[in-house]
């Protein structure tokens, strides 16, 4: 297998383009926005460059990683000649079924779908398509290129062959690949996501400030980032809606979103991304926050 498409050109998408093309697989990068894939674009040179000057990458092992990538705003067109699709769209289940029923038209039969969603059942999924036994979860973490966790979730057909095939490939690009079950949240967000939805509702019942709430997390729990300041880097829309799937997939009223989270969201303050959330962004403090997770 050396070539591999990638669907959706943002944060998750290009770090995803971004690492297989740094261990030299052909990556065929898809977003429907041509704008969307020249910022994809540009953010995987500028995160190489900081790669170059902590001397990690050479010069031309950067030229090499973009000339891996080709781009198209086609999916029909980005998928041909791939045996593995990862679809890294918006963590929404309506969108990631009308890509999935597409992708099983148009690619080959034996073309792996894998799919990045952080929650949404790889089992539903997979009922969009002819090939159940060929759809499995890659969750990868932000920023990929430098978080080493894979989660791999087989859905309810997934083979053993499949599953086998995308843990080898995800050691091949220096990932620990874990194994998990299909439920909502998978374990990454299954604990992570009401860690930062009590963070949030603490806030929110006047226990303590943003700053006060991340900094006991940082010295208390020797966490690297406030959950606050992750759920900034992270996006309040995706935490909302990761909240939504487990909370509708549980029945469970621990999952219920905190009021000021979809507030905030409702309002357009989703973290880093819009300029501000819990805390105020402006474009330099993004970029430094930004390198600083590649330092």
């Amino acid at each position: 297998m050396k070539n591999i498409a990638v669907i959706g050109a943002g944060t998750m998408g290009n770090g995803i383009a971004h690492t297989f093309a740094q261990f030299n697989y052909n990556v065929q990068l898809i977003d429907i926005s041509e704008t969307a894939l020249e910022k994809g674009i540009y953010t995987i040179s500028k995160n190489l460059d900081r790669m170059v000057a902590k001397e990690k990458i050479t010069q031309e092992d950067k030229a090499q990683t973009l000339n891996n990538i080709t781009t198209y705003t086609s999916i029909k067109e980005g998928v041909k000649n791939t045996s593995l699709v990862v679809e890294a769209a918006t963590e929404n289940s309506n969108l990631k079924a009308k890509i999935f029923r597409e992708l099983d038209e148009v690619c080959d039969h034996e073309t792996i779908l894998a799919t990045n969603t952080s929650s949404i059942s790889i089992t539903q999924i997979a009922a969009e398509t002819n090939r159940p036994d060929k759809v499995i979860g890659m969750h990868f973490m932000n920023p990929v290129p430098i978080m080493k966790l894979v989660e791999i979730i087989r859905g309810y057909n997934t083979s053993d062959e499949v599953t086998n095939f995308i843990v080898d490939l995800s050691k091949k690009i220096n990932k620990i690949p874990v194994e998990v079950n299909d439920y909502p949240g998978f374990v990454a967000n299954r604990i992570l996501m009401p860690m930062i939805n009590e963070s949030i509702e603490t806030l929110y019942n006047g226990v303590a400030g943003v700053s006060e709430i991340d900094t006991v997390m940082k010295l208390g729990m020797a966490h690297p980032m406030g959950p606050l300041q992750l759920a900034d880097f992270i996006g309040l829309d995706v935490c909302l809606s990761i909240l939504q799937v487990m909370y509708d997939g549980f029945k469970n009223p621990k999952y219920a979103p905190c009021p000021l989270l979809v507030n905030m969201v409702m309002a357009g303050k989703l973290g880093v991304k819009s300029g501000e959330g819990f805390y105020d962004y402006s474009e330099s403090r993004k970029a430094d926050k930004v390198a600083k997770m590649f330092a």
